[in-house]
């Protein structure tokens, strides 16, 4: 009975491990900016991965705010950033939002495609004084 338990435990354990999370999607967007004259906003965020298999000239990352989804540059000192300028009309005091990265990863015997969303934020735009 004690080897069983024992085999079950380890079993969980393993099970754990092997469903922890290989991706970490990190909002560097501030939840409050000031309004600006442009209406042009920065949206920033840093992709990073654990999974070796991954093709990392595949990896693309987008803004997606509504039903509009604006692509993301990687910054050119720090691979793991991206960024965008999005426009905001001037009558919208907040803005819903989500990243969303796409990628291949060799997979045995072919490659395969991947989509991953980050959880919902939120922006908030303070009035200009």
């Amino acid at each position: 009975a004690l080897r069983v338990a024992w085999l079950a435990v380890a079993t969980l354990v393993l099970a754990g491990c092997a469903t922890m999370t290989v991706n970490t999607i990190t909002n560097l967007t501030p939840s409050r900016l000031p309004r600006k004259d442009n209406g042009q906003y920065m949206f920033s965020v840093a992709f990073d991965t654990r999974q070796r298999t991954i093709l990392k000239e595949s990896i693309q990352a987008t803004v997606i705010i509504g039903e509009r989804a604006y692509t993301m540059e990687r910054t050119p000192l720090v691979p793991s950033r991206w960024e965008t300028l999005v426009p905001v009309p001037e009558d919208q005091h907040l803005v819903n939002y989500r990243f969303r990265f796409q990628y291949d990863y060799k997979a045995m015997p072919d490659i395969r495609a991947m989509v991953v969303d980050s959880k919902d934020y939120q922006l908030q735009f303070d009035a200009p004084w």
